[in-house]
Order: C-alpha cells, then structure tokens, then sequence
C-alpha cells in the first residue's frame, strides 16, 4: 500500500448543512409519499420542488457570499474515517441547473397527469414521483460527493431510479429498452467497482481530496482509473456505448424522457471530469483527455447523422442528445492548462460547462414539447407533422428556441458554449477538433430545420389536436428553452464562478 501525502482536513463551512439538506430533502418526500398515500404524493412532491429550489439558490448565495466551497464533514469524522460534502463552483451550477430542471419537469408531468382526473392518483403518476424524487436525490449526491465508494452507492441509487423510468407506461418495446439500459449501466458499475477496489487497495482511501495529494504513477494507478471511466462512459452512452439510450429515451413517457436526457447522463460525465482533473496524474489525464475527445468528436459526427435519418421527433431528439455530449468531452485536450493557467481557468472550460447546463435546459425543453405534440395528435412522426406550430404555437416556440442553442446560434447559451470552445481549438491548434464543432454545428442545423419546417408548413388539411391542451402544459418547456437563450448572456471569458472553490486555481476571474 502506498503512504498519502499529508493532505489538509476537510473543514465545516457555516452553509455546509444546506448540502446535507439538498441530499436528504428528496429521500424525506419519499418517505412521506408511502406513508401518507398516493392522493397526497403529488402535493408532497410540488412542495419539495418549490423548497428544493430555494435550497439551491440558497448555496449559490453561500458561494457567492463567501468565495470558498461549502464543506460538510459527516459526523465529524475526517476522512479517510469518515466522508465529507464538498460543493465548489461547478458543483453549485450542477446542484442549480437539477434544481431548475427537476422543478420544471415536475410542473410539467403534473399538468399533464391532470388531463386525466380518474388515473391523477393512480400508480404510474405515484411511482413516477417517487422515482423522480430518487433521482434527484441521486444527484445531488453525486455532485456533492467526495468518496469515490459513495459516489458509486450515489450512481447505483440513480440508476434503480432512473430505469423503471424508461418502462413507466408498461408497453412491451419500453421494458425491452429498460432491460438493455440495465445491462449497459450494470456493465459500468462493475467496471467502476473494480477500479475502486484497487484504489482502495493501494491507497486505503477512496476521499478524492486524499487522492489528489498522492501524485501517483505507475500501471496500477492507470488501470483503476481507465476502468473506472469505462465503466462511467457505458452510463454516460458516448459513442461507440450509446446502443442503449435511443430506444431508452425515445420510448419513454415525455416527462421521464427529459428528465434522462438532461439530468441522469451527466451524472458520470461529472465523475469523469472528478477523476480525470482532480485524481488522474498529468500524463495519464492527459493520455485521457486524447481518447476521450476522439470519442466525443465521433459521438457528434455519428450522431448527428443518425438524428437526421430518424422519422419520429423523439427518436431524433435521443440521438440529438448523444451527439451533443460530444462536445463535453472533446474539452479535455482544449482545458489541459499551462503552468501558469489551471484548466479552470481557459475558456475551453468555461465553454464545456455552458454547454453541460445549457445543454440540459435546451433537451429538458425539446422533450417536454415533443411530449406535447404527441399529447396532441397522438403521434410524433416528422413528416405528419406539418403546420402543427398553428395548433400549437408555444410547443413550436420552444422547440426552435431550444434548437438554438443546440445548433449554437446566438444569443443562447449553445453559441457561446461553442464559440468559445472552437476559439480554444483554433488557439491550441486543434484543427479537427475546430472542424468537429463546425460540422455538428451544421447537422444540428439539418435536424432542427426539419421539424421547424413542419412546424411552419401549411398543409391543405390543418393539423388539429385530438384533445385540447391547456396552456400550462406547454409552459415548462418555454421556461427552460428562454433559460437556455439567457444563458447566452454569458461574456465570452473564462467564468470565474467555475473557479471558486478550487485548490488550484491561482487567480479568480471576475464574472
């Protein structure tokens, strides 16, 4: 076993519980969701998603406040003995984009659970809240965490939570996506587990904060950490991995579907970005970074491609998603830093966390509009789709606003995400990394004009909805779609609340 450097103890900050009760505030509702019924779950679920809220908005507030991350040690015990809650400046941006997010899903899924009075209480509404309430948890806890055991514990809780999702309605097709969902996340797992056995093994720690100081080398290091994020990119579906998410996404009900698409899969991205920036020696995160931005660059090439051949808007929509997370891993050899620049302070770093959150607002959008359109007509075939933006002008309104950003258009949160890491690229010398961004920038365009163009057609049969649908079920996907515009007021410069809290950044830059 190897001896750790001596690394500083983790210290409570004052707003450290707040993290506590962002972890725990889900897995309450829970608990009163089976012990008062299902008449009173959604009731219990809206009022968490209204506090949950508030609490994240109260640590960014902390943050900001103190300029330092927020530290929780369980029980007073120091690790390796004990765990620690951390939060920095990423982690509050993920802990506030989930809070949004969730909060939006959940008023979407309860006006849509409303249009049928007799089945609002039903099991499937129950059992979705419940779950959806699990995952939140899941992640927050993922975000906050710094043991690599209980971020695993996290990861599994996200991925119990987050596979009966796919298969709510009960439909054949759907439990078949789940089932193969399942084996890929149960693959990752096990590959996960196993690097952190030897880490333990070698180290007798899994603390992250202890693991940074050990500086070490050598091929067992290497190995546990490549298993590790091999297990990670199967949950993450980059591409060649990503067998299992189409048919996952695509089939499941709209609200599940955004909640996947936006929220679950950049669970292990995060983990990723942990162990390779704050684990990983210089070289081996370096050699890492490489792989990684290969597959990222093929994920949005392959994918977009995909996107554009698909007949049905979800089925386009899912792939959309695994082309886009692309981009977050082709930042790696773009942030790698200098001696005089850690990486969270490059632009390139700056721009792969805008396109994480935006991205999430921008997807979270596009299903819940896609969960619309086919509330509406009862199906969510492209080609049949034509003037549906006159049945439905809000839906249509945030599926192009959200494409936005997806395509990276100004003024959304998308275009300045991409500029900036195209102008890394250019900058660093990268020039197929820039030539990728432009070419996804482009597909993104050929699939997101294809359903504009339905939406603006005018056939010679006007589309009318099977069912009215009342306007504020149309509203969360506006919300996050407008977010996902506003984020583009972002200046194009590296964003010094992603610095804060960081051991190693040597200056923080003025947002």
């Amino acid at each position: 076993m190897t001896p750790l450097a001596a690394a500083p103890a983790h210290v409570a900050t004052p707003g450290g519980f707040l993290l506590v009760l962002a972890v725990m505030l889900p897995v309450v509702a829970v608990l009163a969701m089976l012990a008062l019924g299902p008449r009173q779950t959604a009731r219990i679920a809206l009022t968490t998603l209204a506090t949950g809220l508030g609490v994240a908005i109260a640590i960014v507030v902390e943050l900001l406040r103190t300029g330092a991350a927020l530290t929780y040690v369980v029980g007073g015990w120091q690790p390796p003995l004990g765990l620690a809650l951390r939060a920095d400046g990423l982690s509050v941006a993920m802990l506030a984009m989930t809070a949004l997010v969730v909060a939006a899903i959940g008023f979407f899924a309860h006006a849509q659970h409303g249009l049928e009075p007799t089945t609002r209480h039903g099991r499937a509404p129950t059992t979705f809240w419940i779950l959806l309430m699990a995952v939140w948890s899941a992640l927050n806890a993922i975000f906050v965490g710094e043991d690599l055991f209980n971020l695993y514990v996290a990861l599994e809780l996200l991925t119990f939570a987050a596979v009966p999702l796919v298969c709510l309605d009960g439909r054949a097709e759907t439990v078949a996506a789940a089932l193969r969902y399942l084996m890929f996340a149960l693959l990752g797992s096990l590959l996960y587990l196993l690097g952190t056995a030897l880490l333990y093994g070698s180290f007798g720690t899994l603390d992250i904060g202890l693991l940074s100081e050990a500086s070490a080398e050598g091929p067992g290091f290497s190995v546990a950490l490549a298993l590790m994020i091999a297990g990670l990119l199967a949950k993450a579906a980059l591409f060649p991995l990503h067998l299992w998410l189409p048919p996952a996404h695509a089939g499941a009900p709209a609200a599940a579907s955004a909640v996947l698409s936006a929220l679950v899969i950049k669970a292990p991205f995060f983990l990723i970005l942990r162990l390779i920036l704050d684990v990983a020696p210089p070289q081996a995160a370096a050699y890492a970074g490489q792989v990684l931005a290969i597959l990222g660059a093929a994920s949005i090439l392959f994918c977009s491609v995909m996107a554009l051949k698909q007949a049905r808007l979800k089925l386009m929509i899912a792939y959309s998603t695994v082309a886009q997370i692309g981009y977050l891993f082709i930042v790696f050899p773009l942030a790698a830093g200098s001696e005089t620049l850690p990486p969270w302070g490059t632009i390139a770093w700056t721009g792969g966390a805008l396109q994480l959150v935006s991205h999430a607002l921008a997807k979270a959008a596009m299903f819940l509009a896609a969960g619309v359109i086919a509330e509406a007509f009862g199906h969510d075939r492209i080609s049949d789709l034509g003037g549906f933006g006159r049945a439905l002008p809000i839906s249509a309104a945030a599926f192009g606003l959200a494409g936005l950003s997806l395509m990276g258009i100004p003024p959304s949160g998308g275009f300045v995400a991409k500029c900036l890491l195209l102008t890394a690229a250019v900058i660093g010398g990268h020039p197929w990394l820039a030539a990728t961004i432009l070419a996804g920038g482009l597909l993104a365009g050929g699939y997101v004009f294809r359903v504009v163009d339905r939406a603006l057609a005018t056939p010679a049969i006007p589309l009318a909805p099977r069912k009215p649908i009342p306007r504020r079920l149309e509203l969360a996907a506006l919300v996050l779609a407008l977010a996902a515009v506003l984020l583009g007021l972002v200046p194009l410069q590296p964003f010094g609340f992603l610095q804060l809290g960081r051991p190693d950044s040597l200056t923080v830059i003025a947002p």
